[in-house]
């Protein structure tokens, strides 16, 4: 199994252009197959329905989401799919596999106060607080997925002209306005703290740990965590809150979806729409608290 695995996530990083975290992301859906597919003594790529639906059923047993079972079915087909188009198998057996239903969830976002409580953490007068105010900013000012934050180099951002271009899922580049706080934040970081940080060193990166190394998503999450425990925000905070507030609050101020869209940089607007649903019941909201007979 290790070649036509092989060969399924090379075609995926190379013809079709996914993000690292997207292959990752198949990767260890197909691994597992492939565990239980060995537990049970049979070759993964000779399974047929019957091995399939076995493998589904030992998932429903696990007790996963449906949304987690829906996304293991789409790495089945897709890699099943990629095998019979090389014609190493004579059928795809996922053809007529159905998902499960998932219900929508909301994205989960903060609030103005929450917002502003959450930026004005990063107080102090050092290169890593420096580092943060920006980093806090940018995510919010832009809407950024972390991994794309993490990748920013210097040679990304336009402070004159308040503007960001960022590679974004399946290697797709889009330029992202900047607003004048994070281009304040950033001024100052790029300014002063940056350098120091660097401890001498040279690197592309815009965002860089104590050791001058580019920053991980892991270290953006702890420190985000960390300011919004300092903030006194009860929400568990994670980097894609910040995006998802962006997006909320961009929406309830009167930007249109397909905009939208191109700032986030979803592939296809039916992503976006879920942020017309958070708008919805922000809306019947602020009716029942205010509404005299609501």
């Amino acid at each position: 199994m290790r070649g036509p695995l092989a060969g399924y996530l090379t075609y995926l990083r190379v013809e079709r252009g996914l993000a690292a975290n997207t292959v990752e992301a198949y990767e260890r859906d197909l691994r597992k197959f492939c565990r239980f597919a060995q537990t049970k003594g049979w070759e993964p790529r000779q399974a047929g329905p019957v091995e399939i639906q076995e493998f589904l059923v030992w998932l429903g047993r696990e007790q996963l989401e449906s949304r987690t079972v829906a996304r293991q079915i789409v790495s089945l087909r897709s890699f099943f799919g990629f095998l019979r188009r090389e014609r190493k198998i004579a059928a795809n057996p996922t053809e007529n596999l159905e998902s499960p239903r998932i219900w929508k969830v909301l994205p989960k976002y903060l609030t103005l106060e929450e917002v502003d409580g959450l930026l004005a953490e990063p107080k102090g007068d050092t290169p890593v607080e420096a580092r943060d105010r920006a980093m806090l900013e940018m995510l919010y000012a832009t809407g950024l997925r972390v991994s794309e934050l993490a990748g920013l180099r210097v040679a990304d951002v336009n402070l004159e002209a308040g503007t960001v271009r960022t590679l974004g899922k399946g290697n797709k580049l889009r330029m992202v306005p900047v607003g004048r706080a994070a281009v304040r934040a950033l001024e100052q970081y790029c300014g002063v703290w940056r350098g120091r940080l660097l401890c001498g060193r040279e690197s592309p990166y815009l965002f860089l740990s104590r050791r001058g190394t580019r920053l991980t998503r892991q270290s953006v999450w702890l420190r985000l965590a960390r300011y919004g425990r300092r903030a006194g925000i009860r929400k568990r905070i994670a980097p894609h809150m910040l995006r998802h507030s962006f997006a909320t609050h961009l929406l309830a101020r009167g930007a249109d979806l397909r905009s939208l869209q191109l700032l986030l940089g979803h592939a296809d607007i039916s992503t976006t729409q879920v942020y017309t649903h958070v708008a919805a019941a922000r809306l019947k909201e602020i009716y029942r608290q205010h509404h005299p007979r609501a």
